[in-house]
């Protein structure tokens, strides 16, 4: 699982939690601007207890800990198509052309109608990782068909080899590119990240290998190098620049961000950046560029030479951007989701939603529409601003 987005996204994983607890009556939006001293440091004390909470939650999805300790398979009754209340979401993408992929730590589902109808398409019983999770997906973004996905396992005794998987056909069918055991010795791919250079790079992170662990495949994944030393030892969360070949952004759990021109060869410490960054976000070429982590919401408007703390009174748990209107933002805390229609500066909360809140996907072509996945169950909502509520996309059992 991804810590960013601490998923695209936790994010990741992808990401990434929560910084704003600051009590609200369900459903009352209110605009807010910065925040007491006391409202921050509660918010980090907050945040500091969920990261704990957190670790445990990875230790049971094959993330940041690993127990190698798999659960049995599941036997529960399904409570919807998603499978029973104990599955719960990783990671998940939304394409223009109606496409969404969710990856789940029981299946990896594919929905070609915006989330009108829904099929698993790996993981399941005879499917390409069957009996592993699903955790990081990641699309290229010169290639919106070719899509990644990182496994980790999920049940005793799973069948399909740990892992990242290649998709060409933008998540409707999977083949194994490379296994985890050929990269690292733990079985462990921690984040994947497409690349900018060609349509067919990518980028894993191997988290046991520390600031030695980032590396590059030019060829769907097949074969791997190393790439140079990060300036820090614990990446959780990536970004290769839209149409900006070789320049990256990297954060660090608790020592800022770095940024390299040359495919990941050499890093610089961005200033001004401090603590965790959990996730790192664009809404496409020559577009701005946002992170957000412990010091709340950055903001690059020069292709991410420099960022600028726009935001102190939140630390959002996911994060996604509108790659049409690049303004507006939405985050998840872990009592609510907010919105953004000013770069980050200033956020209001949507309705109440009742549920274990997970991660974000902003709609690719309508800004005033985001996707929010639930855990335990996995479940799937949608808002519009049109209707100013929210709208089940989650499939019947």
């Amino acid at each position: 699982m991804k810590i960013n987005s601490v998923i695209a996204s936790f994010t990741r994983v992808g990401g990434p939690l929560v910084g704003l607890w600051r009590g609200r009556a369900a459903g009352q939006p209110e605009a807010h601007k910065g925040s007491s001293y006391a409202d921050r440091m509660g918010g980090r004390y907050a945040l500091s207890l969920l990261c704990g909470i957190l670790l445990l939650l990875l230790s049971a999805c094959g993330g940041t800990i690993q127990t190698n300790m798999p659960a049995p398979a599941p036997t529960a009754i399904p409570v919807n198509g998603f499978g029973s209340a104990a599955n719960h979401p990783h990671s998940i993408l939304a394409f223009p052309d109606k496409v969404i992929l969710l990856a789940t730590h029981y299946g990896l589902f594919y929905s070609s109608d915006t989330g009108a109808t829904w099929t698993m398409v790996a993981a399941g019983p005879n499917q390409p990782m069957e009996g592993l999770m699903t955790t990081s997906l990641t699309s290229s973004s010169l290639n919106p068909k070719r899509v990644y996905v990182l496994t980790a396992p999920a049940v005793v005794g799973a069948k399909g080899t740990l892992g990242i998987y290649t998709s060409q056909d933008q998540g409707k069918s999977w083949q194994l590119a490379s296994s985890a055991s050929s990269l690292t010795a733990d079985n462990h791919i921690y984040l994947a990240q497409a690349g900018n250079d060609n349509p067919d790079e990518v980028y894993v992170y191997l988290q046991a290998l520390g600031p030695l662990g980032l590396k590059v495949s030019m060829d769907d994944g097949q074969h791997f190098t190393t790439t140079g030393n990060l300036p820090f030892g614990n990446l959780i969360s990536l970004l290769a620049l839209p149409n900006a070949p070789g320049q990256l952004l990297a954060g660090d759990s608790s020592d800022g961000m770095a940024r390299s021109t040359d495919g990941g060869l050499h890093w610089q410490k961005m200033p001004g950046v401090s603590g965790g960054i959990y996730s790192i976000i664009s809404a496409g070429p020559n577009k701005p560029i946002y992170a957000t982590g412990d010091s709340g919401v950055y903001a690059s408007h020069d292709g991410g030479k420099s960022f600028q703390l726009v935001y102190s009174g939140a630390s959002y748990t996911s994060f996604a951007v509108s790659p049409v209107q690049p303004q507006v933002l939405y985050g998840t805390t872990g009592t609510g989701v907010y919105h953004s229609s000013d770069g980050g500066h200033t956020w209001s909360l949507l309705p109440h939603i009742k549920g274990n809140l997970f991660g974000l996907a902003a709609d690719p072509t309508d800004a005033s529409q985001v996707y929010l996945s639930l855990s335990y169950p996995t479940e799937l909502y949608r808002f519009s601003q049109a209707s100013s509520g929210w709208s089940s996309l989650t499939p019947k059992s």
